[in-house]
């Protein structure tokens, strides 16, 4: 039987701001939606390139979590950055949440996210079958 798309939310982060998931669970693969850097409650992070990437890997831990998987279940990231000069600084952040799992990736610039974020990132993750 085909496996039927289930999403997958939680309080821990922000709300979906549209008509989609914060995540799809499909079998043993989890796809979450782009995360930006709100705050659980929707408030957008002050500061600058740093700040907002740790919080989007804040809500993407939650959102991982909640599925019972965490980033070493992680088998693709997309990242979506405003200015590729600021690579650098994201690709250590980056680093530092993955440590030595190294999963497949994309980084795109992009000319406008949502809410004129500087950083969105997407994941891909293999989680178990209930």
């Amino acid at each position: 039987m085909k496996p039927q798309p289930q999403p997958v939310s939680t309080t821990q982060a922000p709300a979906a701001i549209g008509p989609y998931s914060q995540a799809i669970r499909l079998g043993n693969l989890l796809f979450t939606s782009g995360q930006i850097p709100l705050t659980a409650d929707g408030q957008l992070v002050e500061g600058g390139i740093e700040e907002q990437t740790h919080q989007v890997f804040g809500n993407l831990k939650a959102v991982l979590a909640e599925a019972g998987a965490t980033f070493a279940d992680v088998a693709k990231a997309t990242v979506f950055i405003k200015d590729m000069d600021q690579f650098a600084a994201v690709n250590a952040i980056y680093a530092s949440y993955f440590g030595d799992h190294k999963p497949a990736r994309s980084t795109v610039e992009v000319a406008r996210l949502p809410k004129d974020v500087l950083v969105e990132i997407e994941l891909i993750a293999s989680i178990g079958v209930e």
